[in-house]
């Protein structure tokens, strides 16, 4: 049952982190947010597998293996695309750039862990990339009209960061394959938290208003996303191909697209509607068993 409902719902949970992100940033610097948001989840996640008892990781290499991959999967990926959108990256181009993901996962997973693609898989990869550019392009458009003077350094961040959740994708299916994942989801959330505190002190000032809203863009981002969430792409990371987990990715440009709109009345283009069933269809295609 779980492997049915574990691709939807983490599409679910996972698109919320956009939605998050706009009250978030109006409320807290974004690499403050994200610290203490991997700080409160190593901490819930503690206190999860103290209830279940959980078993930790008895070799030093398990050990640092978690907290490594945390440091790629949750720490650089999210420091890099928060920071970026805070200097003003539009919304359009970073939806583009997250669309790397699949292609480089796709690119990278046959060199990194020997898993190949069938031609059917391949297709859909490519598929799934047209849509975004197709769901994403008056935006795209509007972005390439008012030029991008003085972001090139946030936009080689934000590639950047998707360079790191693909390696961290990876890194985890490599050497993470046994173990408890709960126990697992701790190290690589204390490891998100030493990469991200250092930053957070170099270049912001570690403001947060403790408003409502704020105290509850963070309860949902501990609870809900990286506990929910991430749980379950760990789950399905080792349940199966790092580029069927991936092609998910696809999926978020348009889910966040029609959140907004019942949320905040958001219009929905035509383009996003033909784009959202290309996505559809070459995430079908990649994740379609036989």
């Amino acid at each position: 049952m779980l492997d049915r409902l574990a691709p939807a719902l983490f599409v679910l949970l996972w698109s919320t982190g956009w939605l998050v992100a706009k009250f978030a940033v109006a409320h807290a610097d974004p690499l403050t947010f994200m610290a203490a948001r991997h700080a409160l989840a190593a901490i819930a996640f503690t206190g999860l597998c103290l209830a279940v008892g959980a078993a930790w990781p008895r070799e030093r290499s398990a050990v640092w293996h978690g907290i490594v991959s945390g440091v790629f999967l949750h720490g650089l990926y999210l420091a890099g695309v928060w920071w970026a959108i805070g200097q003003g990256v539009p919304a359009g181009l970073s939806g583009i750039i997250a669309g790397l993901q699949p292609l480089l996962t796709a690119a990278m997973a046959p060199l990194l862990i020997s898993e190949r693609l069938r031609p059917r898989q391949k297709i859909g990869i490519v598929v799934g990339f047209m849509g975004i550019l197709i769901a994403i392009s008056p935006q795209l458009l509007d972005t390439v009209a008012k030029g991008l003077a003085g972001l090139g350094f946030p936009v080689l961040v934000n590639l950047l960061a998707m360079f790191s959740v693909t390696y961290g994708t990876l890194y985890q299916k490599r050497h993470l394959q046994q173990g408890d994942l709960l126990s697992i989801a701790v190290l690589q959330f204390i490891g998100a938290f030493v990469v991200t505190l250092p930053l957070a002190l170099l270049v912001e000032d570690l403001r947060f208003d403790w408003t409502g809203e704020a105290i509850f863009a963070m309860a949902w981002s501990v609870f809900g996303i990286s506990m929910g969430a991430v749980g379950l792409l760990l789950y399905l990371i080792r349940r199966g191909q790092v580029s069927r987990a991936a092609s998910l990715i696809y999926l978020m440009p348009p889910v966040v697209a029609i959140e907004a709109f019942f949320l905040f009345g958001e219009p929905l283009t035509l383009p996003m509607i033909v784009g959202t069933a290309i996505v559809v269809a070459g995430v079908y295609m990649v994740n379609r068993k036989g």
